[in-house]
Parts: C-alpha cells; sequence; structure tokens
C-alpha cells in the first residue's frame, strides 16, 4: 500500500486472515461458479487510507498497470481465497478485484468485466 512517500507492506497471510466476506459467484473467466473469499474493498481502503481516494494505481505480478477511479462502492471484493485455496499467481493471485453483483452485464462477453484486477503486488493512492 502506498500512499505518498508512506509505503506500508502487508502480507498475504494477514489479509486471509482478515477475509470475513464469501461469495459465490459466476467468474466469467472460469465458466462457472465459485466461492471467492475476501475483504469488501471499500472499507479496506477506509481502513489503511481513512477514506477512499479518488483514484488507485495498481501495479500487478505481470507488471501491468492502470490508474482507475470510482472505488467508493462496496460491490468491489478483493479475493484471497477461492474455492477454500488460497489465490496463487497460478490461479491469478495472490489478490483480486471483483465486482460481487454482475448486474445486467452478461457473463458471456468478457469485455464487460475488464474492469476486474488481477495478481495485483501493489496498491498506490492518488489524491
Amino acid at each position: 500500500m502506498i500512499n505518498g512517500n508512506e509505503t506500508q507492506k502487508i502480507t498475504i497471510s494477514d489479509l486471509r486472515q482478515q477475509s470475513d466476506t464469501a461469495v459465490t459467484l459466476f467468474d466469467p473467466y472460469q465458466g462457472r461458479d465459485v466461492e471467492m473469499r475476501g475483504l469488501e474493498f471499500r472499507r479496506f481502503l477506509i481502513d489503511q487510507f481513512g477514506e477512499v481516494p479518488p483514484a488507485l494505481h495498481f501495479i500487478a505480478w505481470d507488471d501491468y498497470e492502470v490508474t482507475l477511479s470510482g472505488w467508493d462502492d462496496p460491490n468491489w471484493l478483493m479475493v484471497t481465497e477461492e474455492d477454500g485455496e488460497p489465490l496463487t499467481l497460478r490461479t491469478r493471485g495472490p489478490l483480486r478485484l471483483v465486482e460481487r453483483n454482475h448486474g445486467a452485464r452478461e457473463v458471456e462477453s468478457l469485455r464487460e468485466f475488464n474492469d476486474w484486477i488481477w495478481m495485483i503486488r501493489s496498491i498506490e493512492a492518488r489524491w
């Protein structure tokens, strides 16, 4: 977690211990229902930064980078486990952001889920 000049390392094991939300939802990338366990991302951001930053910059383990806004939404889940197993790089982990409710989107269209973020290594608040 990065906030200006301050960097805080959080272990994956700590995040797994804090994961208090479990949902079963259809994962369009796997084409099946998956039980996901994690933390409500909005609440996690407030715990880390005191409020939800206007934008977040993500870096993934495969060096993918993106800056996105609009995180003040309780629908986002930071996933740490899937079907009872910890996420790994092979399973698009160790952290992944997904939406708990797909709304009216077509699950057959993967483009409608291109805002899910996989393999998260770092999250930086952009004020």
